[in-house]
């Protein structure tokens, strides 16, 4: 079994996030139709290996094809040089990034388009040290409070610095390259990648992988989901995977602290199914999976060529689900506004600094 950590000290339980909230938000940018998205998740090494199956049985068109359907974002262009220095280690790190979008495609998941904005709904840091043979997943609650630095926005306008925004603000506000600076200066720790699932894109993969199998250990009863699930082992379908990594009033105290734990047990769950005998045994399903898949991701543009994804799952083909330690970023409820949480010092650096220095994430403080 993997390593799962609850570092937080529980919040009261947050409403879902709103535009209300958030009210330095940019309201006019647009979010596009169909590739972006509400719940992310991590294409492991298995998953990307797929594409190498798939183009290997049949070909130029298939290549072609599959990196058509890949979107990209420039980020190194976007940042420029103000950045944390690349590790010396050789560690790689990963901003993998789930988006609020309710419009397109994704209007018919979550009930309609509300504005046709998006929000960043789901974030995590996976730090991958040299050898490549573990990784740790740090999550960050959506509704953490943040300093958010100075950014360019996507069309190109300035985005003033604020000493106080909710975290999944941000990507409204200016676009992804501005989430990856603002967690940069969290964290003191250089992105080497960038990458984001659209909503719509993790229903269509987990339906092309046959289903993901989940064991519960006790009954979800959320209305707000639709989510219905005594305790024990499911087959969840992409409309059921959907509700399960959405579902946070039918678990625990109701905040996001708890849906934050399903989503990092799905996480394992696909890694695991993935890598297993058979899952990607018919070349059928392995085009399936590596079509959704492709269709669903976007990344930054080292990342963002069929060549360059083999290359990366290449070098990770030595990673395992059970070598994965998830954690959630130590948070406490914010002095200000209680529905909200703030990153519960000096703990949060402690976890951000063994990470820089390729150390093992600290055991959970008491709260």
């Amino acid at each position: 079994m993997a390593q799962t950590d609850e570092v937080t000290t529980a919040p009261e339980a947050a409403p879902e996030a709103g535009p209300e909230a958030t009210p330095d938000a940019a309201p006019d940018r647009k979010a596009r139709p169909r590739r972006r998205g509400r719940r992310i998740l991590l294409i492991g090494g298995g998953a990307l290996l797929a594409l190498g199956v798939a183009v290997g049985g049949t070909g130029f068109w298939v290549y072609r094809h599959l990196e058509g359907n890949l979107d990209t974002v420039d980020i190194d262009r976007a940042l420029g040089g103000d950045r944390p220095a690349v590790l010396p280690t050789g560690a790689q790190d990963i901003l993998v990034l789930g988006t609020d979008s309710r419009s397109g495609d994704n209007a018919d998941l979550v009930g309609g388009d509300v504005d046709g904005t998006a929000r960043s709904d789901t974030a995590m840091v996976v730090h991958i040290p040299q050898g490549r043979a573990d990784a740790t997943v740090v999550s960050i609650p959506r509704d953490t409070m943040v300093a958010r630095p100075a950014c360019t926005a996507a069309d190109g306008g300035q985005v003033p610095e604020a000493p106080r925004v909710m975290f999944n603000s941000i990507y409204t506000a200016a676009g992804p390259a501005c989430v990856v600076k603002t967690v940069e200066a969290m964290t003191g720790l250089r992105m080497n990648h960038y990458a984001e699932v659209d909503f719509a894109g993790f229903k269509d993969l987990v339906d092309a992988m046959g289903g993901v199998e989940i064991t519960t250990d006790a009954p979800i009863d959320d209305r707000y989901s639709g989510l219905h699930l005594p305790a024990g082992t499911h087959q969840l379908d992409g409309t059921r995977a959907l509700a399960f990594v959405r579902t946070r009033h039918g678990i625990g105290d109701g905040s996001d602290l708890g849906r934050i734990g399903l989503q990092q047990k799905f996480l394992l769950a696909v890694l695991s199914q993935l890598q297993r005998k058979g899952t990607l045994s018919s070349p059928t399903k392995a085009f399936g999976v590596a079509d959704a898949a492709t269709k669903a991701l976007t990344t930054d543009t080292d990342l963002g060529s069929l060549n360059g994804l083999l290359d990366f799952a290449q070098s990770m083909k030595g990673l395992q689900p059970e070598r994965m330690r998830t954690v959630t970023l130590p948070v406490v409820t914010d002095r200000i506004d209680r529905n909200r949480v703030a990153a519960d010092e000096p703990r949060a650096q402690q976890l951000w600094q063994a990470l820089r220095e390729d150390r093992p994430a600290p055991a959970p403080a008491a709260g």
